[in-house]
């Protein structure tokens, strides 16, 4: 099994002061050779730099028109034997170990090529991929990393395989596992990772496991063509005749096969006297990277399994694309001094009584800002809007963006009161909550482009408190008062 690397200049440790607040991606590209466990068929897999916001992607550059699988659940067809994905017609197996490697070395986007069905086995860990990505180094890009935090417990079970898995919050991404198969060889083993700068040295080298039982079946079922008593921990739970253990080093070209007195056989040194644990460990990172998503959570699994680690991540995943709008929800405390009081928002916009819709500015930036307005029963409109039943107009809600986004206009500005703005484009606007009098409006705007030729792409949101209640894109021109 051989690890090709190809880049320029100088290959640097992978987690060596990487800012975890970017993205990440490969220096350069590196490429490993070897075969697919299931199939036996030799196989090269390329890793390259992605730009981004791409993902971890699969290419089969064997088929035709070469199928790109992205890293999704969505797409998991099997997970019999490893953890199977399929799109575009094309098929990716046993993909998790690649996952987890890239996990654990902080890498976000990548295009993986692969000219066969199957990613390599290699020694049945992550450890041979994580030599590959630390061969050309990682590097930080310029986009921003964005991480979804659990804010209340996701569960799993399934009744079936006693398995149960829990996603509790945590201000770290942090693994349980606890696995009990009522094996006395193994008995019940846990492992836990507390910090993802933990996953090279503690769960990356830790091989993939059977039990001797299982190896028969899939031996006489011809369904482990690429397997090798060097890629696997093989636990010996049954007495085993010297003609079965003759029939096995036979199989694997080994000169002779005894048991260990701990029952694993003599194929391998253990690394970790939980090895096991901490190998269904990796599977977890690997299997969860399929969320598509990078979650501060504590993940406590028993008895997991890729069939469950698969449901346990589309489960996830639908719970941050119910709670997605969230994160974006800016923090309005109102004991904090705010940046523009009225006083100032009265000198920087032209809007005056009754027609000034903000109230204070809490952020600004070059390219964000946020501000607030108190609705209260006391505004003119509720007088004539739906009276009895009062309801803020939608339109004033975007004309408050409007005001909002146009000191962010300014801001970039070294003499803003020279200037005034005015908006030439209003779209895609959703009003997806009421708005009543007592509420208090969080409006964020940021910017969608740099600002060229005074015209200002933005996109407002208007929050009550964490729900959503507007959204919509606006487009303002910035001009010179003395040109108007």
């Amino acid at each position: 099994m051989d690890i090709l690397t190809q880049t320029e200049g100088k290959k640097t440790n992978a987690q060596d002061n990487m800012p975890v607040e970017f993205q990440h991606t490969l220096k350069g590209a590196v490429t490993l050779q070897g075969v697919g466990l299931h199939t036996g068929e030799p196989v090269t897999m390329t890793l390259k730099p992605a730009n981004p916001g791409y993902g971890i992607r699969f290419q089969r550059i064997d088929m035709p028109e070469k199928p790109i699988v992205k890293a999704d659940c969505d797409y998991v067809v099997d997970t019999s034997r490893g953890t199977t994905l399929e799109h575009n017609g094309a098929r990716v197996n046993t993909v998790e170990h690649t996952l987890a490697a890239l996990v654990g070395m902080g890498v976000d986007n990548v295009l993986i090529e692969l000219d066969g069905p199957e990613v390599p086995i290699m020694d049945g860990s992550s450890k041979l991929f994580i030599e590959a990505i630390d061969s050309v180094g990682v590097q930080a890009q310029d986009a921003k990393r964005i991480v979804y935090s659990i804010d209340s417990n996701v569960h799993f079970y399934d009744p079936v395989k006693n398995v149960d898995m829990l996603a509790v919050p945590s201000s770290e991404y942090q693994i349980t596992t606890l696995i009990d198969f009522n094996s006395p060889v193994l008995g019940t083993q846990h492992a836990t990772l507390k910090h993802i700068s933990e996953f090279r040295d503690e769960i990356a080298p830790c091989r993939t496991f059977c039990f001797l039982h299982e190896l028969e079946y899939l031996l006489d079922n011809n369904l482990i063509k690429g397997g090798d008593l060097s890629n696997a921990i093989v636990v010996v739970d049954k007495v085993v005749s010297p003609g079965e253990l003759e029939r096995l080093a036979h199989v694997f070209n080994k000169k002779s096969i005894e048991v260990k007195q701990e029952g694993i056989l003599n194929n391998i040194q253990l690394h970790f006297s939980n090895e096991p644990a901490r190998h269904k460990l990796l599977d977890v990172v690997g299997d969860l990277a399929l969320i598509g998503y990078n979650i501060k959570a504590h993940i406590i699994a028993s008895r997991p399994g890729h069939a469950s680690n698969v449901e346990f991540a589309k489960k996830i995943k639908q719970y941050i694309k119910k709670n997605k709008h969230l994160s974006d929800v800016p923090n309005y405390d109102p004991n904090q001094p705010a940046i523009y009081d009225i006083t100032q928002i009265e000198k920087a916009l032209p809007h005056k009584f009754p027609f000034l819709l903000v109230d204070k500015i809490i952020e600004l930036s070059d390219n964000h800002v946020v501000g607030i307005k108190n609705a209260t029963y006391n505004e003119h409109f509720f007088q004539g809007h739906f009276p009895g039943n009062p309801v803020m107009p939608g339109v004033l809600q975007i004309e408050a963006l409007a005001q909002t986004g146009g000191i962010l206009a300014l801001n970039n500005y070294s003499d803003p009161e020279n200037y005034d703005t005015y908006f030439i484009k209003i779209d895609k606007v959703r009003f997806k909550n009421k708005v009543l009098p007592g509420d208090t409006l969080i409006l964020k705007l940021d910017l969608l482009n740099p600002i060229r030729r005074g015209i200002c792409e933005m996109r407002g949101t208007v929050y009550v408190g964490n729900k959503l209640v507007t959204e919509a894109e606006l487009v303002a021109q910035i001009v010179r008062k003395d040109k108007k």
